[in-house]
């Protein structure tokens, strides 16, 4: 694949977020027009370089497709990070419906596979009003662009920026050599696409409706032992998530495991070994700065202004592994179409499970009867100690889990030699990459990563894991054949 893409303007607009913002790092970060001009002009000079590569190294359309795929989630990434209000939950919805609409604008040139319509109830797209002459390429880009400036609302409109930018230089390359009707026609068909699924999500009015409120004040959270309580100043988010549309599975489907231990202080408990057990882990972790900080930073994720959500950080490991193992479009638009589908699921799923157990976060428990001086390693990032939102099951976990799974499918197998640049280059906390040889065993580290952190016990991971691999299962047995 070639060595000039898009890839580089992105950094370097990651690059301009950051020096621009004025406030705390942590915030919300804005460009400023000065910025986004300078931007525009290392997206010419990047994407002149690119064009010149390709000639030389004669790509051939597939590999065209999958470099404008990778192209795309990479400026996705970049703008996950500076979301506001979104995570988790929001942007595992957004992730599964903008991945609908690149695999339908695409899936009448994709050998073997057949549109979701039938599937998907509600969802209503005619590929026969797609035009015999559409560029697959021209189309996806269009496609693209409308879906991600809708779904990724809350990104300031600076940063949003870059969505036209990456757009416009593409949409001028990519029309080079087709005719005027074949450039309206493939812009006509990714427009009709992006707007047939944004009109499709809006038809769940749980989810547009939440995710415009993810705080709601007629949620009361049940007092008692041993339950989750905000924090100060916080109130719980997407308590309600539960009544949000799936695309495979629904918490009504998935099974639900109550906590293995009740509220318990007896030092003999397993409850307080595995709260015990946190408040060791993340303490030493700090005071040690050993490999247990490092895994816990690493996979965080937790951190808006600073860090992708915890679905994003899987589409990051999705983009890497389509070039890693060279996959063709076909293969490309599947993992992510199904990746998509998994992560709004199992944020639907988890959530649900979270606000029937309503279980209490380790600090609270660590603070009243291990050690008051505690505090999470995330609170060095964010003025709360803790996600804002009940404990079981661990929503990292069921998310990596429920992407092992996909990718053990997708793959044909859990072995794999990959390793995880996300954070590369970061300076902020320890991003350092971590290999590992298989997908299970990413999965069953990420979920571990919490406990280090300080904002799980080992039985939160353990359900999340166990949960996210159930859905994984039922969304690789949804069929994409052309005859469903």
């Amino acid at each position: 694949m070639r060595n000039y893409s898009v890839r580089w303007v992105l950094i370097i607009l990651s690059v301009i977020l950051v020096n621009a913002c004025a406030k705390d790092e942590l915030d919300v970060l804005e460009i400023s027009e000065t910025d986004t001009d300078d931007f525009e002009t290392v997206a010419q000079d990047s994407l002149t370089a690119r064009r010149q590569n390709d000639r030389n190294n004669n790509l051939n359309p597939s590999e065209e497709t999958v470099q404008l795929i990778v192209d795309w989630n990479d400026l996705w990434l970049v703008l996950d990070r500076y979301t506001n209000g979104l995570r988790p939950n929001t942007t595992a919805r957004a992730l599964g419906y903008i991945h609908l609409a690149g695999y339908e604008t695409a899936v009448a040139d994709m050998d073997g596979y057949g549109s979701t319509e039938n599937q998907l109830q509600g969802f209503n797209l005619d590929q026969d009003e797609r035009a015999d002459n559409v560029d697959r390429n021209l189309a996806l880009n269009t496609c693209y662009a409308l879906v991600l400036d809708h779904f990724m609302f809350s990104v300031s409109n600076n940063a949003k920026a870059g969505i036209a930018t990456l757009e416009d230089e593409l949409e001028e390359e990519l029309s080079e050599d087709l005719t005027q009707e074949e450039i309206e026609n493939s812009i006509a068909w990714g427009t009709l696409v992006a707007e047939t699924v944004i009109a499709y999500s809006q038809t769940d009015t749980e989810a547009e409706s939440q995710q415009l409120d993810p705080n709601p004040a007629s949620y009361v959270a049940p007092v008692g032992e041993g339950l989750w309580a905000a924090s100060e100043g916080e109130s719980a988010w997407f308590p309600y998530w539960n009544r949000v549309r799936t695309f495979v599975i629904g918490p009504d489907q998935t099974s639900s495991t109550p906590p293995p231990f009740a509220h318990n202080t007896n030092r003999n408990s397993g409850y307080y070994e595995q709260m015990e057990e946190v408040e060791i882990s993340a303490t030493t972790a700090r005071l040690s700065d050993n490999e247990d900080l490092w895994i816990s930073e690493f996979w965080s994720d937790d951190v808006e202004g600073l860090m992708m959500s915890p679905p994003g950080r899987q589409f990051s490991i999705a983009n890497q592994l389509i070039e890693q193992e060279d996959l063709d479009y076909e293969q490309a638009l599947e993992l992510l179409l199904k990746l998509g589908f998994a992560m709004n699921d199992a944020a639907v799923s988890a959530w649900d499970d979270k606000y029937t157990y309503n279980t209490e976060r380790p600090s609270r428990f660590i603070l009243e009867y291990i050690n008051d001086d505690f505090q999470t390693n995330l609170a060095r990032f964010i003025s709360s100690p803790n996600p804002a939102f009940p404990a079981y099951p661990s929503g990292h976990a069921t998310f990596a889990a429920v992407a092992s799974g996909v990718f053990i499918d997708i793959f044909g197998g859990d072995a794999i030699n990959f390793t995880d640049r996300t954070h590369a280059g970061r300076s902020e906390f320890d991003g350092t990459p971590r290999s590992f040889n298989s997908f299970s065993e990413m999965a069953e580290e990420n979920g571990y990563s919490r406990i280090p952190l300080g904002v799980h016990i080992q039985a939160d991971s353990d359900e999340g894991a166990r949960l996210g691999y159930e859905i994984s299962a039922a969304v690789n047995n949804f069929s994409l054949s052309p005859n469903f």
